[in-house]
């Protein structure tokens, strides 16, 4: 039986781990975290996904888990845009990666609380080295493991070399209690900054969207850092940002990175091969997630058809190239640079937003 190490159980890892074990292959998923790994912020699952989970039979678990937001609200206009097609689905990323586990667990052997530290990628097979587990061999390893995957560090080279700094950053924290909109994410605009708040599933979570330079992570890394760059660049922000600020000052688990984009030009060497945001990652647009499932979909239906990585990315690139190109408008619009810019948004924010 064919072995396949699988490095993260997100999204698109426990995704690839259930369509692998209904082909006959034996999926392991390694995970950093204690347990199954995501953050609240909410996501989509909707386009190239909504297939992949109708075959998987999680349609009503994702809706149950779906989030109260049916507009979009921009604060200071009369803008409210409806949200959802009736189709696609918001749920936290946490929901949604919870419910991913829980369809793989039973056929897929997970290793949490470890990590990738070699991969030494041959002919017959790729030999692993962990941070906990004893070494072991495998005919395929999967880098699921995110925009700053170990995996694609390990068989591709540095981090640097891939991921290309948007020119944004974006922080979120969960406000806890009952949201003052219970049904609208309200968009709060100023020259280079966003505040978006969402009332996920009736308890609200804020996030910061806002330009800057691209800096070294290590200068960011640390959460009193994070702090103090978010409540520096929002210190003269009105509406209720204050009171935000005073959340982030406050708060043990403040997500802060910076918006960017993973671009290579192959997912995949001999034996070792990328999905989702390690080979794509499109923050900031709201697919990342769709575009994970449907990208571990396929790769799961290239391996068990015997076409390979190749196959695999060739047809994925036709959903992410053209999600990647539209970084720079997505961004335009959350983020306009200038107050004529957020004008001439919210003038046509009914047909754009």
């Amino acid at each position: 039986m064919t072995s396949v190490l699988i490095s993260g159980a997100g999204v698109a890892g426990p995704t690839l781990a259930y369509w692998l074990a209904r082909s006959g292959f034996r999926p392991t998923v390694v995970e950093r975290s204690a347990g199954p790994r995501s953050s609240g912020n909410p996501v989509d699952v909707r386009g190239p996904a909504l297939p992949v989970a109708t075959k998987m039979g999680l349609l009503p678990e994702l809706r149950k888990h779906a989030t109260h937001a049916t507009g979009m609200r921009v604060v200071g206009t009369r803008i409210r845009v409806p949200l959802g097609d009736g189709e696609e689905i918001e749920l936290t990323r946490t929901d949604l990666a919870a419910v991913l586990y829980r369809a793989a667990e039973h056929d897929a052997e997970f290793l949490f609380d470890d990590t990738i530290t070699a991969l030494h990628d041959d002919a017959g097979g790729v030999e692993v080295s962990f941070e906990r587990t004893a070494p072991r061999r495998f005919d395929y390893v999967i880098g699921a493991d995110g925009l700053h995957s170990t995996v694609r560090r390990l068989a591709f080279g540095p981090e640097e070399r891939f991921v290309h700094h948007a020119g944004l950053y974006v922080a979120t924290v969960a406000l806890g209690g009952t949201p003052a909109e219970p049904h609208d994410v309200m968009l709060y605009n100023l020259p280079r900054r966003l505040v978006a708040l969402h009332p996920a599933r009736g308890e609200a979570g804020a996030a910061f969207i806002f330009r800057g330079p691209a800096l070294p992570s290590s200068e960011y890394r640390d959460l009193d850092r994070q702090k103090h760059i978010v409540t520096t660049v929002y210190r003269d922000a009105g509406w209720r940002v204050p009171a935000l600020l005073e959340q982030v000052r406050q708060t043990t688990d403040l997500y802060f990175d910076a918006v960017s984009a993973v671009r290579l030009p192959r997912w995949s060497t001999q034996r070792v091969a990328l999905v989702g945001d390690a080979a794509s990652c499109v923050s900031l647009l709201g697919d990342g997630s769709s575009l994970a499932m449907a990208g571990a979909y396929t790769l799961a239906r290239a391996l068990a058809e015997g076409h390979g990585f190749a196959a695999y990315e060739a047809e994925h690139r036709k959903l992410t190239t053209p999600k990647q190109q539209r970084i720079a408008l997505g961004a335009g619009l959350l983020v306009p640079k200038t107050r004529l810019g957020i004008a001439l948004r919210n003038t046509a924010g009914r047909f754009i937003l």
